[in-house]
């Protein structure tokens, strides 16, 4: 696609190559150290792919945060482009839901793997399938009922390139919320948006009743004896 795509202020779009996947090359360039609010993206015929770079100020526990606030500007970025009855939710590790299927996702890596320490840089990275796998039919959800693709949930009219901007200035106005401490909105706007609060789930070898999350968008999980903290930065993607 050669459809310009425009950035808000302070951030700025780079489009990866082909046969670069834009994680990783915001990883490098990040390691390298540029500039935060660098998005590297690519805009495929069936796949929307993007990565934000980030430096948050704090420890990484509490940078992690970063995956629900660019969950949210996804959701919200959506919800101002589709129709009214396309339903978003949000996996606590990432993943991405439309009208009650898996539809791409959220990543996360960082400079470094301690919780406690300020990392040198976050990357959040975003997959979305636009059609489904195989002939793209819009009315085939691909090779799973529970995996579906944006163009088959009645979202065709949706430009990739309008969403990544919307994703993007969705993203920031969260970030500047989170950066300002609102984070009781930033919980209920996330609690309500989450899947799976109240199931049985499994977790890192732990099976129990997913209850929430703590002020850190930590699980916990509650099985038959205690209930188990699972930091969210047990999702970070690792070398």
């Amino acid at each position: 696609m050669s459809e310009p795509v425009t950035f808000p202020p302070l951030m700025s779009g780079e489009a990866a190559g082909p046969g670069q996947d834009p994680f990783d090359l915001a990883c490098q360039k990040a390691e390298l150290g540029v500039d935060a609010g660098l998005v590297v993206y690519q805009l495929g015929t069936d796949y929307l792919r993007a990565a934000l770079v980030l430096a948050p100020e704090v420890p990484l526990e509490k940078a992690m945060a970063m995956l629900p606030v660019c969950g949210l500007g996804f959701q919200n970025a959506l919800g101002a482009l589709a129709p009214p009855e396309v339903a978003v939710h949000l996996d606590w590790d990432g993943g991405l839901r439309i009208n009650g299927a898996r539809c791409g996702g959220l990543c996360v890596a960082a400079s470094h793997e301690d919780p406690t320490e300020q990392p040198d840089w976050l990357v959040i990275g975003l997959t979305l399938p636009l059609w489904p796998e195989g002939d793209g039919d819009a009315g085939d959800a691909g090779d799973s009922p529970d995996q579906t693709a944006l163009y088959a949930e009645g979202c065709a009219e949706v430009s990739a390139p309008r969403l990544l901007e919307s994703w993007t200035r969705h993203c920031l106005h969260w970030i500047n919320r989170w950066d300002e401490g609102d984070l009781k909105t930033l919980h209920a706007d996330w609690r309500g948006l989450a899947h799976g609060i109240g199931e049985e789930v499994s977790r890192n070898g732990l099976q129990g009743s997913f209850l929430g999350v703590d002020e850190d968008f930590g699980m916990l999980l509650r099985d038959e004896t205690t209930t188990h903290l699972i930091p969210l930065s047990s999702v970070l993607l690792r070398d």
